[in-house]
C-alpha cells in the first residue's frame, strides 16, 4: 500500500505518533487531504454530540468499512442502521455479566498455563505472549472444545487478516478511496477462506447437535429477537462471531501488553497491583470470577493503561447532514476523525496526562470530568458490546501473571508506539521475566 504509506508520511505520522496530540490542541481543527477536510474533534462534549445527541447523523466512514469488511462482513463493527440495531438485540443477552460468568474459569486456566511455561531471566516478546493467551481464551469462550484442533490455523489466519488490513495504518480512518485502502491478494483471500470453513463448520455442526454450551456461540444461537422472534442466519453468525474473535483477542492484547511496559517504568504502582493479588488469591495461581470485584487495583491499572494507550486509539465518522459543533459548522460529508488518545491526554481534563496514575480511576476519584473525556471503548450506542468481557479478561490474565512473576523492562530500550487499526508498540514489547520471591 505504497499510496497509503506516501499519505502517512505526508502527515508526519511515519516518524512520530505525537501528530495527532498535535492536530487536535483546540476543540476542532482541520488538514487536507486530496482535497477533502478532515476534521479532528477533541471536545467531550462535542464528541457527545457526535456518538450520543445526534447520532443519526454520523455513520462510521466508508474506508473503515471497506478496509475490514472483506473478512468482518456486516458484523457489529461495520454494520449501521437498522440491520445493525437488530444485531445488537439479538447479542447482547449473551453479553450480561451473569453469562460471561461461567467463562471465567476458561481464561483464568488459559492465564495460568501461559504463566506456568515463563522461565526465570529469560527475555520474553510480551506482545507475542498476550496474543496467544487471548486467542487461546476468546477461541475457547467463543466456541467451547470445537476449535481445539483448528486453534493453530485460526491464529496464522488472523495474524494474516490483521497485517493486512493493517497495512493502511492510521489512514484507514480517512476518507480515502478504496483502491488505497481495501486489501487484496492472494495471502488474503487464503486466510479469509481458512476462516470461514472453520467457523462454518463449527456453526454447521452445533445446530446439528442441539446441544447448548457455556460458550458464546451457544449464546447467540439461543438469541431471539423480541420483535420477531427470529434468530440469527448462519451468515449473521459467521460475520458476528468473527468479529468477536478479532475484537476479542487483538485489543485485550495489546491493552495488556501497554499494561507490563507500563508497570515495568512504575515499581510503585506495580508494588501495589503485587500486593493486592497476593492478599486476594493466597495460594490460588489466578482469580475466580467472585474475587474480581477485591480486585479494585488491578480494574484501576487497568483502565489508567487504557487512557494512556487505548488500542482503539481513534476512529472516524462522516457528517450525512449539515450540523452545529458549539460555533463550529460541521458541512454535509465532512469527514471527522475523533481520537481517545488525544482526549485522554487533554491537560483540563486529566492533570499532568502523561503521567501514570491508577488513582485517577479509584473509587470517589474526580467526578467532574466530562464523562466522554475517556472512551477506551468507543461511546454512545455503539460503545463496545464485549467491553464486560475484555475487563475481565484483563483483570485475570494480569493477576494470573503478577501472581508468580515480574516483568522487567529492557534498559535503553525506547518503546515507541505503531498506529496502524489499533495502537501495538512498534517491533513488539521486549522484558526480562523474573520470579517473584513472594511468589
Amino acid at each position: 500500500m505504497e499510496g497509503a504509506s506516501f499519505l502517512a508520511r505526508t502527515l508526519g505520522l511515519a516518524p512520530r505518533f505525537d501528530v495527532m496530540a498535535t492536530l487536535a490542541k483546540g476543540p476542532v481543527c482541520y488538514t487536507k487531504l486530496l482535497g477533502k477536510r478532515i476534521y479532528f474533534v477533541n471536545d467531550a462534549e462535542y464528541v457527545k454530540r457526535i456518538l450520543l445527541d445526534n447520532v443519526a447523523n454520523y455513520p462510521k466512514s466508508a474506508t473503515y468499512r471497506n478496509n475490514l469488511r472483506p473478512f468482518l462482513g456486516d458484523g457489529l463493527l461495520i454494520s449501521e442502521g437498522d440491520f445493525w440495531k437488530r444485531q445488537r438485540r439479538l447479542a447482547q443477552p449473551a453479553f450480561h455479566l451473569r453469562r460471561l460468568k461461567a467463562l471465567a474459569a476458561a481464561m483464568a486456566d488459559a492465564a495460568v498455563r501461559m504463566a506456568a511455561g515463563w522461565q526465570h531471566g529469560r527475555v520474553t516478546d510480551v506482545m507475542i505472549e498476550m496474543n496467544a493467551v487471548t486467542m487461546e481464551i476468546v477461541a475457547r469462550t467463543l466456541f467451547g472444545a470445537d476449535v481445539s484442533g483448528n486453534i493453530g490455523e485460526v491464529g496464522e489466519a488472523m495474524t494474516v487478516l490483521q497485517e493486512e488490513t493493517g497495512r493502511v495504518g492510521f489512514t484507514a480512518f480517512f476518507d480515502l478511496p478504496e483502491f488505497l485502502t481495501r486489501p487484496r491478494g492472494r495471502r488474503f483471500g487464503d486466510a479469509v477462506a481458512t476462516l470461514d470453513r472453520i467457523v462454518n463448520r463449527i456453526v454447521a455442526e452445533r445446530r446439528a447437535s442441539g446441544e447448548t454450551r457455556d460458550d458464546l456461540l451457544s449464546m447467540l444461537l439461543e438469541a431471539r429477537d423480541e420483535e420477531t422472534g427470529e434468530g440469527m442466519t448462519d451468515k449473521q453468525l459467521r460475520d458476528e462471531l468473527v468479529t468477536l474473535f478479532l475484537a476479542g483477542h487483538e485489543t485485550t492484547a495489546i491493552a495488556l501488553t501497554w499494561t507490563f511496559h507500563l508497570l515495568g517504568q512504575n515499581p510503585r504502582a506495580e508494588a501495589l497491583l503485587q500486593a493486592e493479588v497476593d492478599e486476594v488469591l493466597g495460594e490460588r495461581d489466578a482469580p475466580s470470577f467472585e474475587d474480581l470485584e477485591r480486585l479494585p487495583y488491578a480494574r484501576m491499572v487497568a483502565e489508567e493503561a487504557m487512557r494512556l494507550y487505548p488500542p482503539a486509539y481513534v476512529f472516524s465518522r462522516r457528517a450525512a447532514g449539515d450540523d452545529q459543533l458549539g460555533p463550529y459548522r460541521m458541512p454535509a460529508g465532512a469527514h471527522i476523525v475523533i481520537s481517545p488518545y488525544a482526549l485522554h491526554r487533554r491537560p483540563d481534563y486529566w492533570p499532568e496526562p502523561d503521567a501514570f496514575w491508577p488513582e485517577r480511576f479509584a473509587p470517589g476519584a474526580r467526578t467532574d470530568r466530562p464523562k466522554l473525556a475517556y472512551l477506551p471503548f468507543g461511546g454512545g450506542a455503539r460503545i463496545c458490546i464485549g467491553n464486560s468481557f475484555a475487563m475481565m479478561e484483563h483483570a485475570i490474565v494480569l493477576a494470573a501473571a503478577v501472581r508468580h512473576w515480574q516483568l522487567e523492562s529492557i534498559p535503553g530500550r525506547d518503546v515507541k508506539t505503531e498506529p496502524r487499526i489499533t495502537l501495538r508498540p512498534r517491533g513488539g514489547l521486549p522484558m526480562r521475566v523474573m520470579r517473584r520471591a513472594a511468589g
